[in-house]
This record gives structure tokens, C-alpha cells and sequence, in this order.
């Protein structure tokens, strides 16, 4: 029953170790390896192995915020079933968390001002009323309840839809302290900036504007 759940990838992508130097590209710019291929279901790898090894089979690329693994919600929405889990959003990418992450030193006062959204499994606080932090809280909740799952399917899809788009929590954006610069594969998206907006002296309206006397009959 929990096969039919869970993806067979699934857990091995959870356990994988990201953003290491890849053994075979010691000596190229972009050697971390920060992708996963479900169709081997192997370690991880680099962005040099995938144009080699991994061309024709489905990849998904996984991120770095705050020293832990994320992944895109626009990537692994297409072949996962994420409802339940909690999203954020940082650097305008809309991200969920792929593991339990520790808790911060400040959950032990967080229950005294009021906090009612608690990870079903962690007890990690919550932005919003979702039931998990992460896909690894969420494999978890599926073999101790299996009242929810992976799979995807028409019916999940739309009732996802409208629950976000009823009660508003769609994404979230991270605490000032927890966000940190989204690590990408490619070094030009990683350290891209916004044109910087000039003020201009004469860029100040006139108090009024001078009307010509009328002309005599």
C-alpha cells in the first residue's frame, strides 16, 4: 500500500548528499553536484554528468538556502503530489524543503505568543496551516497515517488549487534571519541584480504651470 503512495525515488533522493565536488569534473567551474535523476535513481551529480550521462532522462536540480537542501515547487509539482507540505519563497523562486531541518533556538518561546501551526511530525513551527516542513516530514506522516500522498492525480491537483487560492497561502516568504541567496546551478543566475534605479535632479514636478493671459477682443 505505501508503494503505491510513495515514488520508488523518492527516498533515495532524500537521503542523497548534494553540493559536493564531483569525482569526475574535479577540475571544471561548475563540478557541485546538485542534481538528481529520477529515472537511475543514483547519488547525485553535476551539471557536466548530465550533459554526458543523464541527457534524455528526468532531472530535477536541487538548491541551497540556510545550509539546507531545497527544490524548486515549479520543478517537483510535475511529478510528486506536494499538497500538505509548506512552501517559501526566496529570491522570487517559490521552494519547499527537502528534509526535517533542526529547530531554531527560539521554538521553545514560540508556543507562548500563539503559535497554532506545528509540522504534524517535527513540531517545527509553521508560516502557515500546512501539515509538514518538508518531503521527508511528509514520507513519515504517509507510513505512520497513510492519510495522504505522493502520487499525483487530476482530483489532488485541483483541490490544491483551491484551497491556496480560497485561504491565500499559495507561498510564504522566509524570516529576514532564515533567508539566504538561493545557490543555482549557473553563476550568472546565482549573482543576478536588478538595474539600480538613477534619480534625476530635474526629475521634480513644477509647484505650477503658467498660463498665458487671454487675448483681448
Amino acid at each position: 500500500m505505501e508503494e503505491m503512495m510513495v515514488p520508488p525515488w523518492l527516498e533515495s533522493l532524500l537521503s542523497a548528499t548534494f553540493f559536493t565536488i564531483c569525482p569526475r569534473h574535479r577540475d571544471t567551474p561548475r563540478n557541485e553536484c546538485n542534481m538528481y535523476c529520477l529515472d537511475c535513481m543514483n547519488d547525485a551529480f553535476c551539471f557536466y554528468c548530465r550533459s554526458s550521462r543523464h541527457k534524455d532522462h528526468l532531472v530535477i536540480q536541487i538548491r541551497r538556502s540556510s545550509y539546507h537542501d531545497v527544490v524548486r515547487v515549479a520543478e517537483i509539482q510535475k511529478v510528486l503530489d506536494i499538497s500538505g507540505v509548506q512552501t517559501y519563497v526566496i529570491n522570487s523562486a517559490r521552494v519547499l524543503f527537502l528534509n526535517e531541518r533542526p529547530q531554531p533556538k527560539s521554538s521553545s518561546s514560540s508556543s507562548s505568543k500563539g503559535i497554532s501551526h506545528l509540522c504534524e511530525i517535527c513540531s517545527r513551527t509553521l508560516l502557515d496551516p500546512f501539515r509538514f516542513c518538508s518531503l521527508g516530514c511528509k514520507l513519515v506522516g504517509i507510513r505512520k497515517k497513510g492519510d495522504t500522498s505522493f502520487v499525483l492525480s487530476n482530483k489532488n491537483n485541483k483541490e490544491e488549487v483551491t484551497i491556496q487560492t480560497r485561504e491565500g497561502i499559495t507561498a510564504r516568504r522566509l524570516p529576514s534571519k532564515e533567508e539566504e541567496e538561493l545557490r543555482e546551478g549557473n553563476p550568472q543566475e546565482m549573482y543576478r541584480t536588478g538595474t539600480p534605479i538613477t534619480a534625476h535632479s530635474n526629475s521634480r514636478r513644477r509647484k505650477g504651470i503658467p498660463h498665458r493671459a487671454p487675448f483681448g477682443s
